[in-house]
């Protein structure tokens, strides 16, 4: 009995996590996978930042199955880095530290989440604002879109870099014709000359998402 009490007892220590610390965490990871994708789509990345990429926070975004089912208590993201703002950067760290279920975390998930916190920071204010407003934005979709955004990001995560900057390019291009335009581009010998049937399979998730995504930066 005790036995199954300590295998309970472990099972359900995730679920013991504050709401507000599983919305900071969930609203953390995701922006970060838009950011980088919408880095791409906004040209190449400055300064040698590195990018989220090929899926790195897929285990930690799987470790909250809620994610997107927002409740009146749970903090977002914007209001987090709001209330830190004035606080430097070891001070915020500190601060993601000591909120509730933080170092019941596996150490790698922390170190994960500390880079991450590292890596918005460093994002210029404009940058990170419009990328906390795209997550908003995104968190607004059903549970079914939500997935559907996230697959189509995840293809484009896996191509190779150099890759994923050229289909980026020509989904920001491709983005900014009438849709019957967009397919016959899609589908020109040009596009089939320079992209593989991978890569545009991936164009085509990336216009079938399209609606639901927040309006690309200006140029």
């Amino acid at each position: 009995m005790l036995f199954h009490q300590s295998i309970n007892a472990a099972t359900l220590r995730p679920m013991l996590l504050s709401a507000k610390f599983r919305r900071v965490l969930q609203s953390a990871l995701a922006v970060l996978v838009l950011a980088s994708c919408s880095a791409a789509f906004a040209g190449p990345p400055g300064g040698g930042r590195r990018g989220f990429g090929g899926g790195g926070g897929q285990r930690e975004m799987r470790a909250f199955p809620n994610q997107g089912q927002r409740g009146q208590n749970q903090e977002h993201l914007e209001q987090w880095m709001n209330r830190h703002s004035n606080m430097p950067l070891a001070q915020q760290q500190r601060a993601l530290e000591n909120e509730p279920g933080f170092r019941q975390l596996p150490p790698q998930t922390q170190q994960h989440l500390r880079d991450r916190l590292t890596q918005l920071n460093g994002m210029p204010p404009d940058q990170r604002r419009r990328m906390i407003e795209h997550n908003e934005a995104i968190e607004r979709l059903s549970p079914p879109q939500r997935q559907q955004v996230r697959g189509a990001m995840q293809q484009l995560g896996a191509l190779p870099m150099d890759r994923r900057r050229m289909v980026a390019r020509a989904f920001r291009d491709l983005r900014e014709m009438p849709p019957a335009q967009r397919q016959a581009t899609l589908n020109s010998d040009r596009f089939r000359g320079q992209f593989s049937d991978q890569e545009r399979g991936t164009l085509q998730q990336l216009l079938d998402v399209e609606p639901l995504l927040p309006p690309p930066p200006p140029r």
